[in-house]
């Protein structure tokens, strides 16, 4: 008995559910996609009406109520309704621009981004395996060897650079000093009378050391800003090249070990179109890497020639200046800063103002 009760409930509920499963589909296909609800939002008239029937469940018999249904349908929207912004000066279809163009900036986007994980993961892919000795180099003896020389020297100009400015500060101080012990001499020529000509030739003495010493203080200056130059600009710049270039020299291989393992990979497994992607990247960044490897050869030829020329310059400046100082030839010391077109700063002047800059 309590067999036979349960059975036609059971069979009206499966029934209720296959009717309720088959009205979803029926309203999903029946359902406006993105155009339709963009043309109804700009036009302000729906283009479908939706219609859904759908079995209603009681707490009496749900095998009973199985052939009822509720019948919803969407009101059509008002003419005198506007959902768009009105007025002469703008367009009629600036809404219907406005989704184009952010889904093209989306896609624009996660194009890119895209494109940089794969490319990162292949470099970091080909980087590992370098390290670990599993993946192959592309070397180039003579320029690798061309690029090591430079970074040693940087480091080594780095530290004369370091010790001129440390010697030039130090003379700095001893300018200084001399000049405030010039004038205590001369102050106390004045206040013994009996002592006058003895201080007043140690006063004499010390303004004709601190004016040389002013001398020799640019052009240690002119030597050092030089060398600064030289160090932290004109090679600088080329070895940002290099950077530039070995970090092309990266995804060369990386994307040349790629198409390897797909060129030896079996042919049925691979699609052809993707050998040619890989095939077209890879002459890309060949191309690339290619067009660096002679730019970083020529800027090294340039840099090692203009390298000599200035160094020359500024070598024979510093040891002419220094000699003449501490020889005590004044007029040797005029004359190469002659020589090398250097101006001095006067003591008491001010910064030029920004006109004459």
């Amino acid at each position: 008995m309590m067999m036979a009760d349960s059975s036609p409930a059971y069979n009206g509920e499966s029934k209720a559910n296959d009717t309720f499963e088959q009205d979803l589909n029926d309203i999903l296909n029946d359902g406006q996609d993105l155009t339709d609800v963009h043309n109804t939002v700009q036009s302000g008239s729906p283009n479908k009406i939706m219609t859904s029937s759908y079995p209603v469940a009681s707490s009496g018999n749900f095998g009973a109520q199985s052939g009822l249904s509720r019948s919803h349908t969407m009101p059509p929207a008002t003419s005198n309704i506007s959902l768009g912004i009105q007025g002469p000066t703008v367009p009629h279809n600036n809404g219907g621009d406005f989704i184009p163009k952010t889904m093209q900036a989306a896609q624009s986007k996660l194009d890119t981004i895209k494109h940089w994980s794969v490319n990162t993961f292949k470099c970091t892919k080909q980087l590992i395996s370098e390290k670990f000795g599993k993946g192959s180099k592309t070397v180039d003896l003579e320029l690798e060897s061309q690029i090591e020389t430079l970074k040693d020297m940087q480091r080594k100009y780095a530290n004369i650079l370091r010790l001129a400015r440390t010697l030039t500060n130090h003379f700095q101080q001893v300018v200084q000093t001399q000049r405030a012990l010039g004038e205590a001499f001369s102050e106390q020529s004045q206040r013994n009378p009996e002592l006058q000509e003895e201080f007043s030739y140690n006063c004499e003495t010390q303004r004709n050391l601190v004016k040389n010493g002013e001398v020799l203080l640019g052009a240690m200056n002119f030597f050092t800003s030089t060398i600064n130059t030289l160090c932290n600009k004109t090679m600088e710049d080329t070895l940002l090249t290099i950077r530039n270039y070995e970090a092309a020299r990266l995804e060369y291989d990386a994307y040349r070990s790629d198409i390897e393992a797909l060129q030896l990979g079996p042919r049925e497994t691979t699609p052809a179109q993707r050998i040619q992607e890989a095939q077209k990247k890879f002459e890309d960044h060949k191309t690339k890497f290619e067009k660096l490897r002679g730019d970083v050869a020529i800027k090294l030829k340039f840099l090692d020639e203009n390298r000599v020329k200035v160094m020359h310059k500024q070598l024979l400046l510093f040891h002419n200046a220094t000699s003449a100082y501490f020889t005590g030839n004044a007029t040797a010391l005029d004359a190469t800063l002659k020589q090398f077109n250097i101006k001095l700063k006067a003591a008491n002047s001010g910064a030029p103002s920004w006109l004459e800059q």
